[in-house]
């Protein structure tokens, strides 16, 4: 590991950005501060707010479609994702709605959970319920018998229309009215839909159903609209700012809230009466609550039918939204159907095992798929080498085996594993977004399922709740699953944990690999993921430390490490360089970093939207996903970019809200990917966003070279031994415990 001296030479700062470019949205110029901010990149509870800037996780929301419409012909394949998805959480929600089945609850309540629960009894009745109400618990609620699997339609649709111009013209009068800026009238149309600006006159908090805005501008445009009915105890307030609570805790990660955790956050948005407000809220619909039996401490696991007759258990009462409920309920029961039911039979044990016998380190792997339906394999980069020789063997074996990664990136290193190069449609080998969305993988059989006998997913950690429950949910009966990945790189950016929780809940075979990652950086970031920053010895310049003083001086070493330093002595071309950071805010966040690069790189005017032909850029075609890409050209159809060799045209529309310049990302941004050289950007305001696995994952980017433009002091090294991942509330373990091998 070689540390740079401080920088000596005299040289111009890197500019500051131009006026031509983009701004961060409309959103975030109706809130200078960052609006629709949920913490730190790494989960943090609603009101928590990130010294780096913006999270990775409302950044991707920032980027998600407002629905205004696609003017250009061809679908894109976002477009086809979520018309497929709505088409699948339609089917699932149907299939909810079937069971009869109550919620399980785990023993009796008293107080505010008791009042809670009796208003959700009270909701499915009919009724509002009252403030105070007592009622005895319902009989747990048993496994769900393995659902009947329905035809799917075929996974494409036409884009969602854009909302009426005369529906966009009467909500922007009603902001304006409001003192709201009129640019986000097309995002209001498309949230509430038709009549629009008689929902915002009746309820102007609707106002918070629109990304980036905060409770505090609903309360101003409220005040404008209703003026003296305006009052913090409306019951329209609580429900929208309990609602938007939720909204940003699944920003950052959480499938649910516990019930003091959201009342409290209630409390401190100014909300008087928070229980009522909650109450209200279940009274509507808008969310949903949940009651899941806790194991006392020191006591041993029991599943939920072990339970003694009149025994009572200590339980938590969770809130959520309900998207997310039907997806963890979704996910466990696609799940256990993979579990509980007998893989196909493709192949003798005999030939498994000669398969397993001649695989090497993949033997364990193999072996472990031939006799289940679910297996977690986890391993660094090098491990990819397991995952791919079982593929090759249940090719050979007569299955049709595919293998899906989280990024075209990812699956392109993964084909190069094959054996097939690291081209961008490789027979067998597919993006999870492609797979879901049908412009990938092996298409769908009668029954709608995948036509597929063993899918592996890599990258599995970045799988967030209703992507899995699609996956689980998209396979026929008899498939094999395969959930591959490395657990010590950050979450998905979506809500949930799916590995982590499934890694923990010990339901099914979890082989772990034992091939290391080679070499100095191999060494540092094997250290990393068990808690130790090793100094390791980089004879090539492997690793390389840069101290800096201050943010100013990180943005001005970055950019000469990226155009000259790397290139010159390791012949890295600035184009493989990848510079990450912990946020888009801040003096040397992305937006910074990205300015400066610019201006040295790639030089211009910034005539379309702030970008000019050669850009590099960090494309979202959907919330919590982004493609690395070049800009090549604009036009009258938008601003035409490459992606992963692949041509993708963004109309001029859907620019600013999906397209960021990409010399700089977020380790979020970047997990997935693997470049040649990487350099990480540790500014000292960044202190506080600095975890164990934002680290490793940053760190675990670069192929041959590491620069680390280190400005935190001691705050790396604590961030690496002592903070681990920030924790995620979710109910998947809770629904995987009927599944747990029972104790003795």
């Amino acid at each position: 590991m070689t540390t740079e001296p401080p920088e000596t030479t005299e040289e111009t700062e890197p500019g500051t950005p131009q006026s031509g470019a983009p701004s961060d949205g409309v959103a975030r110029s109706y809130d200078e501060g960052g609006a629709g901010r949920a913490g730190d990149e790494e989960g943090a509870l609603p009101g928590a707010e990130s010294p780096a800037g913006d999270s990775e996780t409302a950044a991707a929301a920032s980027t998600a479609d407002d629905g205004t419409g696609d003017t250009a012909s061809q679908k894109s394949e976002a477009e086809a994702e979520l018309a497929a998805q709505r088409v699948e959480r339609e089917r699932i929600e149907r299939r909810k709605a079937e069971r009869n089945g109550p919620i399980e609850s785990g023993t009796k309540l008293s107080g505010k959970a008791a009042d809670l629960l009796a208003a959700v009894r009270a909701v499915e009745g009919g009724a509002k319920p009252a403030a105070t109400v007592f009622s005895e618990p319902e009989p747990p609620r048993r496994p769900a018998p393995e659902p009947v699997r329905r035809p799917q339609p075929a996974m494409t649709a036409d884009a969602p229309a854009a909302p009426a111009p005369l529906t966009v013209d009467s909500v922007r009068r009603v902001l304006t009215e409001g003192g709201a800026p009129e640019t986000l009238a097309p995002q209001a149309a498309a949230a509430l839909g038709e009549g629009a600006s008689d929902q915002l006159r009746a309820d102007p908090w609707q106002l918070l159903r629109i990304g980036g805005v905060r409770p505090e501008q609903a309360d101003g445009f409220a005040r404008a609209l209703l003026g003296a009915e305006c009052a913090p105890d409306d019951e329209r307030r609580g429900r929208a700012v309990t609602v938007w609570l939720l909204e940003q805790a699944a920003l950052a990660g959480h499938t649910a809230l516990e019930l003091p955790t959201l009342t409290a956050a209630l409390a401190q948005r100014g909300v008087p009466d928070a229980d009522t407000a909650v109450q209200n809220t279940l009274a509507e619909g808008e969310a949903l609550a949940f009651q899941d039996a806790l194991d006392e401490p020191g006591a041993p696991a029991r599943r939920d039918d072990e339970e003694a007759e009149g025994e009572e258990r200590p339980v938590r009462v969770l809130v959520g939204l309900e998207r997310y409920a039907l997806a963890e309920e979704s996910l466990a029961d696609g799940l256990a159907r993979l579990i509980n039911s007998a893989p196909k039979q493709d192949g003798s044990a005999e030939a498994w095992e000669r398969a397993a016998a001649a695989a090497g380190s993949a033997g364990e792997l193999i072996r472990a798929v031939a006799a289940h339906g679910l297996v977690l394999h986890t391993g660094g980069e090098a491990s990819l080498a397991e995952p791919a020789a079982l593929l090759q063997a249940a090719r050979a074996l007569g299955l049709r085996a595919w293998a899906a990664a989280h990024s075209p990136q990812g699956r392109g290193r993964f084909s190069a594993l094959l054996g097939e190069g690291e081209r961008s449609e490789v027979p067998g080998v597919a993006t999870v977004a492609g797979l879901l969305s049908g412009a990938e993988g092996p298409g769908r059989d009668v029954d709608g399922a995948l036509d597929l006998d063993l899918l592996v997913v890599l990258d599995a950690p970045q799988l967030d709740v209703e992507a899995a429950a699609l996956l689980t949910e998209s396979l026929p009966d008899g498939a094999r699953l395969v959930l591959a990945g490395d657990p010590a790189l950050l979450w998905s950016a979506g809500p949930g944990r799916v590995f982590a929780d499934l890694l923990a809940a010990r339901i099914c075979p979890q082989i772990a690999s034992r091939r290391p990652d080679p070499g100095p950086l191999g060494e540092l970031v094997s250290g990393i993921g068990i808690g130790e920053l090793n100094q390791v010895e980089a004879p090539g310049k492997e690793v390389v430390i840069v101290p800096v003083r201050d943010a100013g001086e990180a943005v001005h070493r970055t950019v000469q490490l990226v155009a000259d330093s790397v290139p010159r002595a390791l012949g890295v071309p600035a184009e493989q360089t990848q510079v990450i950071t912990p946020g888009h805010g801040g003096a040397a966040g992305t937006r910074a970093l990205n300015a400066a690069l610019k201006e040295r790189l790639n030089p211009g005017p910034g005539r379309f939207g702030g970008f000019d032909p050669g850009d590099r850029v960090a494309y979202s075609p959907a919330p919590g996903r982004m493609v690395p890409g070049q800009v090549v050209k604009a036009d009258a159809e938008g601003l035409h970019l490459s992606c992963a060799g692949e041509s993708v045209v963004v109309p001029k529309e859907r620019v600013e809200q999906s397209v960021r310049h990409g010399w700089a990302l977020t380790a979020h941004q970047a997990v997935g990917a693997r470049w040649p050289a990487a350099v990480v950007v540790l500014p000292g305001d960044a202190a506080q966003a600095l975890t164990r696995p934002w680290v490793y994952t940053a760190f675990s980017r670069a192929d041959r070279h590491l620069s680390v433009v280190h400005g935190a002091e001691q705050a790396l090294p604590r961030a690496v031994t002592e903070t681990p991942p920030k924790p995620r509330t979710t109910r998947l373990p809770a629904l995987l415990k009927p599944q747990a091998p029972k104790t003795d």
